[in-house]
């Protein structure tokens, strides 16, 4: 199939440009670039652009003729979104719009939307199903949430078919592939933990340990880059044929805590780090971890990195590629 990656140069995106290719697809991608890198694509046909752009995103989708995209690009920090909160509506929500207005205009009506686990606010059960009640308490989240009603008012519409895929929290790398986390600012806990293992970084920073959690620091789920593309490829089979719109969740079902992750890293890495305590980042829940069952029963889908270990073994690779740059 033709395929539309938004968000390709990023780290979601750029691995599942891989996936996508090695699968057999014809794959474009669009990026604007100020959160990515253009070496991340590899082969993929790329077009610099940002989905906020009308009449470049009309020009792209008259040359190209897509059979769905795949719809990564969008802000991602929740501290950011906390503290500029109009850009994440300008960009996650405002820009979505937009290009599912091209979408109409071009005759193209399959999407696999990237969302995630702060749809849910702060967890009233554990683990969260998809049928948990949604209430976001960052823009992040809420941008993300608006972006699900949209695409659902455009399903009842009959004018678009979607799969929403909730992420826990992607990690690891494609190291093989030169693929990996590098945000700039970094944000996630374990390029920064193995940031600060390597000696890119002078310490790492624990937002609060005083969350109710066994050790005093909040818990997550998380789950390989790579089993995350996986499941995308599984969602999109699955659209195809039976053109079902739907909601999962993606995550292992298992939750570290901060601790955890700054513990196992220091055992793979072989490397001793410094720690700085902080005050808790406003929007962190304690616990998020998923309950993906529905996933792995209609998708059909298994994760084959759900260790910790692995999943850090892997980004500790990509880490030593970056700090030899």
């Amino acid at each position: 199939m033709k395929i539309l990656v938004t968000g390709g140069a990023g780290y979601i995106g750029s691995h599942m440009n891989i996936k996508l290719e090695e699968a057999g697809h014809d794959v474009c991608v669009i990026d604007n670039l100020s959160h990515s890198h253009i070496s991340s694509v590899k082969k993929s046909k790329f077009f610099h652009c940002d989905i906020n752009d009308s009449s470049r995103l009309d020009e792209i989708f008259s040359a190209e003729k897509f059979d769905i995209v795949f719809h990564f690009a969008g802000l991602i920090d929740v501290s950011e979104s906390m503290q500029h909160p109009t850009i994440y509506y300008e960009n996650n929500v405002n820009g979505t719009k937009n290009l599912l207005s091209c979408m109409m205009k071009h005759g193209v009506r399959h999407i696999i939307f990237s969302s995630t686990a702060a749809v849910y606010g702060i967890p009233k059960s554990s683990p969260i199903k998809e049928t948990h009640p949604t209430n976001p308490i960052n823009p992040y989240g809420e941008s993300k949430l608006l972006v699900e009603n949209i695409l659902a008012d455009y399903q009842k519409r009959q004018t678009m078919n979607y799969i929403c895929l909730r992420y826990f929290n992607a990690a690891g790398a494609d190291y093989l592939n030169h693929l990996g986390e590098c945000h700039d600012p970094e944000t996630h806990l374990i390029p920064l933990v193995l940031q600060a293992a390597s000696g890119r970084r002078k310490s790492i920073s624990i937002y609060g340990n005083d969350y109710d959690t066994p050790d005093g620091t909040c818990i997550r789920d998380y789950i390989h880059v790579s089993d995350l593309c996986d499941a995308h490829l599984l969602a999109m089979d699955y659209l195809m044929k039976t053109r079902n719109s739907c909601t999962f969740n993606l995550g292992n079902g298992e939750g570290f805590s901060v601790r955890d992750v700054i513990n196992t890293a220091k055992k793979i890495s072989g490397k001793t780090m410094t720690i700085e305590y902080s005050q808790r980042r406003a929007g962190d829940p304690d616990i998020l971890v998923a309950d993906a069952n529905k996933a792995k029963t209609e998708l059909n889908w298994q994760p084959s990195k759900y260790q910790l270990h692995d999943i850090i073994s892997d980004a500790w690779q990509w880490e030593q590629i970056l700090a030899r740059r």
